[in-house]
């Protein structure tokens, strides 16, 4: 780069400001806007090397979303996941740790070869060429635990110039506002697609929020239900009981909401998923077949997990799944101004049946006829037909071979456990509990 401190156009600047307001009124995602306003920057004249920005993010899985541009070679997007645990050495020595740690909105340093580095990330902005480095807090609102944080870093020779600062701080508020606006966008889709699945939260956002509104579709069905769970609650721990409810829905129904099976709503210490499909037969063999696969991963994994809680003596959790096809209501009920959006029907009725016969039959899997005629070749053993309570046709009932269910493959596999987090990571998990700073000696986190 040139040594010359070049005067940033303010006209440029102002068009930068422009695309931010633009692309949040269309509701771009953070990705595509946090790339765009980059390569604008640069496209502006500013000497950017390196840019940094994460956002604290309301998400069941993950505290942020971290994006990282450096010129020349695109942009990388990290999501940090929800970790408890100290912060490392490495973290509580960073220039974001300085800053939260003393309530600071602006950390600027100057990196020279010739001076020790304050902080040990500047060994390696120093490598990338780095001679310049900004970082900044900048919460969305009083409340601490939704913003942005980040840094800006030049390989110019000069440094970043007085008008380059003054450029970056103005620019920083139109960023601010079109990603507050981008994050409160995925807020919604996160909350939406947590607490609903998938399709139902979108047609949530869409629009469809009255009380009635709805379809009738045809899905393959599920019910499954953790056994002995009363019994637990009653002799355990609060907090021993729902990590033993927590340990059988990733066991148990989280292969049901993948390849086109989506949960409904967890009732208790149960769940309903559904598999929607066309009324015809095609249709309806792809989704028994994948919710029968689904059943033969739950299997594995729940044997796999019982597996690893012997080994740290505890008991087995035991488990009943109901498999079913039929025509389901599938929309908005409740009171007029708290709905919740479900399904219905009596074929919902039947596979809640079902799936209570587990506790007669000795197999924790059992299905419907009409379920099995749609899954091709696998072996059912038939059980016999059985009178269901509120159901006027007696229920032929089958149990799938599960033999095969002994294995685990990968995408099966219980999720890996992660034993340490980022510095990244650590960073938005105290920019999220920034108030305990004020309480504690930072240092005492060592």
């Amino acid at each position: 780069m040139s040594t010359a401190q070049a005067e940033i156009s303010t006209i440029l600047m102002d068009k930068v400001a422009d695309w931010l307001n633009q692309s949040a009124l269309a509701g771009n995602d953070l990705e595509t806007l946090v790339k765009g306003f980059c390569e604008r920057l640069a496209a502006a004249g500013l000497p950017l090397k390196r840019v940094h920005l994460s956002f604290s993010m309301l998400h069941p899985l993950y505290d942020a979303l971290g994006f990282t541009w450096v010129r020349g070679k695109g942009m990388e997007v990290e999501g940090f996941r929800h970790k408890a645990g100290l912060p490392s050495e490495r973290f509580l020595t960073s220039p974001y740790y300085h800053l939260l740690s003393n309530k600071l909105e602006h950390l600027r340093r100057r990196l020279d070869p010739s001076v020790p580095s304050e902080f040990p990330v500047f060994d390696d902005l120093r490598l990338m060429g780095i001679t310049d480095y900004m970082a900044f807090v900048l919460p969305f609102s009083g409340n601490t635990s939704q913003g942005m944080m980040g840094s800006w870093s030049t390989d110019s020779a000069a440094g970043f110039s007085d008008s380059m600062i003054s450029a970056l701080l103005r620019i920083q508020s139109h960023l601010a506002i079109a990603t507050k606006m981008a994050v409160l966008t995925k807020l919604a889709d996160n909350m939406m697609t947590t607490y609903l699945g998938g399709d139902a939260g979108r047609r949530v956002l869409d629009g469809q929020i009255k009380r009635g509104e709805g379809d009738t579709i045809r899905a393959a069905l599920v019910m499954g239900d953790m056994r002995g769970s009363s019994r637990l609650a009653e002799t355990s721990g609060r907090e021993i009981y729902i990590d033993t409810l927590n340990q059988f829905f990733d066991a148990v129904a989280a292969p049901f909401n993948r390849k086109g099976g989506q949960i409904m709503s967890f009732i208790g210490d149960g769940f309903i998923a559904v598999y929607p499909c066309e009324r015809h037969r095609s249709q309806s063999e792809t989704a028994c077949q994948a919710a029968l696969a689904a059943a033969h991963k739950a299997t594995a994994r729940m044997v796999d997990l019982n597996l690893r809680r012997k080994e740290e003596g505890l008991s087995d959790i035991k488990f009943g799944i109901g498999l079913h096809v039929g025509n389901v209501m599938f929309g908005n009920v409740g009171l007029t101004d708290r709905l919740t959006f479900s399904v219905f029907g009596s074929a919902v009725n039947e596979v809640q049946r079902l799936q209570i016969l587990t506790k007669k039959y000795p197999h924790s899997v059992l299905a419907s006829k009409d379920f099995a005629s749609y899954c091709g070749d696998s072996s059912w053993l038939t059980l016999g037909n059985e009178e269901l309570p509120g159901i006027k046709q007696k229920l032929m009932v089958l149990s799938p071979d599960l033999s095969g269910a002994l294995a685990l493959d990968e995408d099966g596999a219980l999720e890996p456990i992660y034993d340490r987090m980022s510095d990244a990571e650590q960073v938005m998990l105290l920019h999220r509990d920034a108030s305990r700073l004020s309480a504690r000696d930072p240092r005492k986190l060592q």
